[in-house]
């Protein structure tokens, strides 16, 4: 009989045992289910959220356009005063904490010619031991010229900068439309024709040795939002984009510009006037980056201060620049909160 109980004792145990190793299973199964089925879902929802996520990101980068310092970069020094040059600009730059230098083609002792290869890669050098990034380049040229040699000859010295902006690392060289050539006021398609072809072989040559080409909204041909795409839009390359001037929109209200060329953005010029360098009428920087909150762009702003056109107002970029960068640092805080 004790036998017999033992032997029923021993079985209700394994059945206990089992019950519980079940519900165990179960209880685990129920939970991995659970997991991810939420993962699942959050899953789902991180994807559909993403772009408003990146928009809320304040992933711009202000930078400083060196022609900010034209006057004094292109002073000839003497032996009792050296002139300033772009090294000592990149020392400058450190001392003031700015990310980022669009180091203009024309402060290069060579220019127009391109600088030797020691010159191009000390600077290169300089640049990331001072963890300063080197944003883009530019030069100067005339693709509305009527005069084909022209054209060439400065599709040519673009080619050239494009190497040199390869060297420097540069990802952006900027590229003018050129100026409306008297004659042609009332001829602008027929002139338009003739920088697309311009961009396109830039574009081309810009692909192969991964530098971007940046088309600029100077005032010239390029004078409002529907211009600038009608240009980026026939050149046809995502080797090619806008540097967004925003102070050379010729419209009433050059915000709506600035926001409707923004998607095809590659780089830009933040001025210091939306009116240009004949107003005193200040950027509304808060409104402007409330603007490219809302646009989503992600890169590089460099900031541009000019001289006043007609002003007898003192021009000093090392009280005007670092003034501008405060500000639109308080916007850009203020925005992306």
């Amino acid at each position: 009989m004790q036998c017999d109980r033992n032997a029923n004792n021993k079985k209700d145990n394994n059945l206990e045992y089992m019950k519980n190793q079940f519900v165990k299973r179960a209880n685990f199964w129920f939970i991995s289910l659970a997991i991810l089925v939420i993962g699942s879902f959050n899953a789902t929802t991180s994807v559909a959220q993403s772009g408003e996520n990146l928009k809320n990101q304040s992933h711009i980068k202000l930078a400083l356009n060196a022609f900010s310092f034209n006057d004094v970069l292109m002073a000839k020094g003497t032996p009792e005063k050296p002139g300033f040059t772009l090294f000592d600009l990149l020392d400058w730059c450190a001392q003031q904490n700015i990310e980022a230098l669009d180091v203009t083609g024309y402060y290069f002792p060579s220019y127009p010619e391109v600088p030797s290869d020691e010159y191009i890669y000390e600077f290169k050098r300089k640049a990331f031991r001072l963890g300063i990034d080197i944003s883009g380049t530019g030069i100067r040229n005339n693709f509305a010229s009527p005069d084909p040699a022209v054209r060439a000859a400065d599709v040519e010295r673009a080619k050239k900068w494009i190497i040199v902006a390869e060297k420097l690392g540069a990802p952006v060289i900027r590229l003018f439309a050129g100026e409306i050539p008297k004659g042609y006021e009332n001829k602008w398609d027929e002139v338009a024709g003739w920088m697309i072809e311009c961009f396109k072989e830039c574009a081309a040559f810009g692909e192969k040795h991964g530098v971007i080409i940046g088309i600029q909204n100077h005032g010239d041909m390029l004078q409002t939002a529907e211009q600038c795409i009608k240009v980026v839009k026939a050149v046809n390359s995502k080797w090619a984009g806008i540097i967004l001037d925003t102070g050379n929109f010729k419209v009433a209200d050059p915000y709506a510009d600035i926001e409707a060329v923004i998607p095809y953005a590659v780089n830009w010029q933040m001025k210091e006037s939306v009116l240009g360098n004949t107003s005193e009428v200040k950027t509304d920087y808060a409104r402007l980056m409330r603007i490219i909150k809302k646009s989503g762009y992600r890169g590089y702003i460099p900031l541009e201060t000019l001289k006043l056109v007609g002003r007898v107002k003192p021009y000093d970029p090392f009280v005007l620049v670092p003034a501008m960068m405060t500000e639109l640092q308080i916007a850009k805080g203020d925005v992306y909160k």
